[in-house]
């Protein structure tokens, strides 16, 4: 199953009775395996977690640590991008020419690289004197 399909697949479980903002995520990890992630809202936190986070969530858990392609699919009129915590996450786990698809349910898409979504992000070579 291509991540697209499983971004759409895993966006239909999210938890979202605040906002009915269902967002769902897949990726690649360096390996090969795909993981997903999906939307989770709460009453004392109803923006919840994102999508993109569980799916890295579920990559450390199965004891990857670097992706390599990122799928985020959300019903909106124009694709959605991972928020900045969501960003700096993916920058964490990928290097800057990983390509990120940001889709609609519609199938409009934008591709972008991490480099492109985190300019002048925040990696470890900041803390080398550290």
């Amino acid at each position: 199953m291509a991540l697209k399909d499983k971004a759409l697949s895993v966006r239909e479980k999210a938890y979202a009775p605040y906002s009915n903002f269902k967002v769902g995520a897949a990726l690649t990890a360096e390996n090969g395996e795909t993981f997903v992630g999906c939307n989770v809202e709460n009453v004392a936190y109803p923006e919840g977690t994102c999508a993109e986070a569980g799916a890295i969530a579920a990559m450390i858990a199965a004891g990857q640590t670097r992706l390599t392609e990122v799928y985020v699919v959300a019903d909106a009129p124009k694709p959605v991008s991972p928020c900045g915590g969501c960003r700096q996450k993916l920058i964490e786990f990928g290097e800057g020419d990983v390509v990120v698809t940001m889709a609609t349910v519609d199938g409009v898409e934008q591709r972008m690289t991490l480099s492109d979504l985190m300019p002048g992000a925040f990696t470890e070579a900041h803390l080398e004197n550290t």
